[in-house]
């Protein structure tokens, strides 16, 4: 029962802001990110591939430590997490980026342009090892791991 003036209700909620007429602008343009080149933020796919190649190390490191200790794969497992916190948390904070990240041209910033820091960059790690607050995201592609530490992922 459309009276034809504009989408049906099912399209404004299934569809998204965008669908129900709503500009939200370009992500991180309310920041005052650029919309491409270096400082404007970083495509899904580039994330994606940074975290696999840092999952990856991860993995190498904690595969070398299971083979020397003479670990199973639930201690190797559990290990290649910690491996990874580690080194997410401390590459973040102090550089700003992690060998994924730094591979695939994007990097970690502070939205006041301050260095993430230790304190910051522990609560991002550790809610992006919980998995879910790193899969939800907003409208300028910020997880809410990365709204918590007040952070964006842009290009290098």
């Amino acid at each position: 029962m459309s009276s034809g003036k504009g989408p049906r209700w099912t399209q404004t909620w299934l569809g998204g802001a965008r669908a129900a007429g709503v500009d939200l602008g370009q992500p991180g343009e309310r920041f005052g990110f650029p919309e491409s080149g270096s400082g404007a933020v970083a495509s899904y796919g580039r994330r994606i591939a940074a975290l696999f190649v840092d999952w990856g190390l991860s993995m190498l490191v904690a595969s070398m430590l299971a083979r020397s200790l003479d670990w199973g794969p639930p201690e190797r497992s559990t290990w290649t997490l910690v491996v990874f916190a580690v080194q997410a948390w401390l590459l973040t904070s102090l550089l700003g980026t992690t060998i994924g990240k730094r591979l695939c041209g994007i990097r970690v910033a502070r939205l006041d342009g301050r260095p993430v820091g230790l304190g910051w960059g522990l609560a991002r790690t550790l809610l992006l090892i919980i998995v879910i607050p790193a899969l939800l995201w907003d409208r300028d592609y910020r997880g809410l791991h990365d709204r918590a530490a007040n952070t964006a992922v842009v290009n290098i």
